[in-house]
């Protein structure tokens, strides 16, 4: 069933390089979320900055409850206020500043570190997480305003397609020319080009520094040429919360809308404690360090960009509600796949023999399944993160586009906390990292009901 979109069918196609600049937005934020918050800064907190994987994923998971309960509670109203009041890129530079500002203070985290710095190290977790999904609210209202309705699914999995590439990049870049390995070479066998002392973890320090760099080069091209057009609202007396109220009292007469944030709010937060523990997870179980985590990350980079791009075409070809549901049966799969895994076993109960100690990257049985399952999960979370991004700008009305992708931020934060806290608390309850992540399957499964009655907007060219 399909309903008429309130998108504004008078959008004019914005030039190629703008569109482009855009999409920067995605390539320069995606290695704070590949490098840091996935396969690289979060496994090497847990085991080496606290020293104990089950401990350290723990507190990792109460700094990633503690960011969605503020992304949750701030994004309506941020998105509220700037609606009606001017332009949206000077939030966006604001924020950037103290994002970049939270991504490089990770370079204090030491292993071993006293409970002092492990504090402040998720202090600025939290606040770069918190910037990092304010931020998107300003930018995915930009979107609606560059390409018609029925070339949205395209740019926004373009979007992601390169914030994966961007991620891949920056991946190969830490990976293969400055993280050493136990041979004291890189990934590609370089000297690396920083003097890195891996007895102080400057190897798993250095993501921080790295990631602000780079988000900062690569949002230039964004303030240059990104149009800017929003207008405010006439102002009609009411406050900020009288505005957001409104919007909010009348989400129960907008059915879709209500079912699709309500959707969103359960898959999204199982998507994000995959992405969060996963790499926590197989560090535990094989023991894996900076070296096997960079590949890791590679190949699911690399599967995730290709996702987006072939969900973004199906998305304007078939709807985002079919490409969001495919994809949710598919990370299921790839959910009870990575469960199914630990040091001897696979699919549960299929012994393998345990790596062994030394040995090359991904040379165990279970390591290659293990794998195979998260590239599955890879390739099919970007479309489900794009045609979400695409499906609300379907539905909102233009004049409110900031304020809904606030409530899209919500949705996807409200209950941010809880699959991270669910995770948190059952591993630490039952000692077993395998027993706590199985909570998100939950999440992945409660979201795809609600999304089976939403109704798809009818595209308009």
């Amino acid at each position: 069933m399909t309903i008429a979109t309130t998108a504004d069918a008078a959008v004019t196609r914005a030039p190629l390089h703008a569109r482009l600049s855009w999409m920067l937005f995605d390539w320069a934020v995606q290695p704070y979320y590949t490098l840091i918050l996935t396969f690289l800064f979060a496994p090497y907190f847990a085991t080496t900055v606290v020293g104990d994987g089950a401990r350290g994923q723990t507190l990792w998971g109460f700094g990633a409850a503690a960011a969605g309960v503020l992304v949750a509670v701030g994004s309506p109203f941020l998105g509220a206020f700037a609606d009606g009041r001017g332009k949206r890129k000077p939030w966006i530079a604001l924020l950037s500043l103290v994002l970049a500002a939270a991504m490089a203070t990770l370079w204090i985290a030491t292993p071993l570190a006293p409970m002092s710095t492990i504090v402040l190290v998720l202090v600025a977790f939290v606040i770069a997480t918190t910037c990092a999904e304010f931020t998107a609210v300003f930018t995915n209202a930009i979107m609606p305003g560059l390409v018609p309705s029925s070339e949205l699914g395209r740019l926004s999995g373009s979007g992601w397609a390169c914030g994966y590439f961007g991620g891949l990049v920056s991946l190969l870049l830490i990976a293969g020319f400055l993280v050493p390995s136990e041979s004291g070479t890189t990934l590609i066998g370089l000297e690396p080009l920083l003097p890195l002392d891996t007895t102080k973890g400057e190897s798993g320090r250095i993501v921080g520094p790295m990631s602000a760099i780079w988000y900062l080069v690569f949002m230039i091209p964004f303030f240059l040429f990104v149009p800017d057009t929003h207008k405010p609202r006439p102002d009609d007396g009411r406050t900020l919360l009288a505005e957001l109220w409104d919007t909010i009292r009348a989400l129960p007469s907008n059915r879709d809308m209500l079912l699709f944030l309500c959707a969103r709010m359960l898959y999204t937060d199982g998507l994000t404690a995959i992405f969060t523990f996963g790499g926590i997870y197989g560090a535990a179980v094989f023991g894996w360090g900076a070296l096997e985590l960079g590949i890791f990350g590679i190949v699911l980079t690399l599967v995730g960009a290709f996702g987006a791009l072939i969900g973004g075409v199906l998305d304007d070809r078939f709807s985002a509600k079919a490409v969001i549901l495919c994809a949710l049966v598919l990370l299921l799969a790839g959910a009870f796949g990575i469960l199914s895994v630990n040091s001897d076993h696979v699919f549960f109960v299929v012994e393998v023999a345990a790596k062994i100690p030394g040995s090359a990257p991904f040379s165990s049985a279970g390591e290659q399944v293990f794998l195979a399952f998260a590239m599955l999960v890879g390739i099919v979370s970007a479309p489900v993160q794009a045609s979400s991004r695409s499906l609300l700008a379907r539905l909102a009305p233009p004049e409110k586009m900031t304020q809904f992708f606030g409530l899209f931020a919500f949705s996807g934060k409200v209950t941010a906390f809880m699959a991270p806290f669910l995770v948190a608390v059952a591993t630490d309850v039952s000692g077993s990292q395998r027993i706590g992540m199985s909570a998100i399957t939950l999440f992945l499964v409660a979201g795809m009901i609600l999304m089976l009655s939403v109704r798809s907007p009818v595209r308009r060219h």
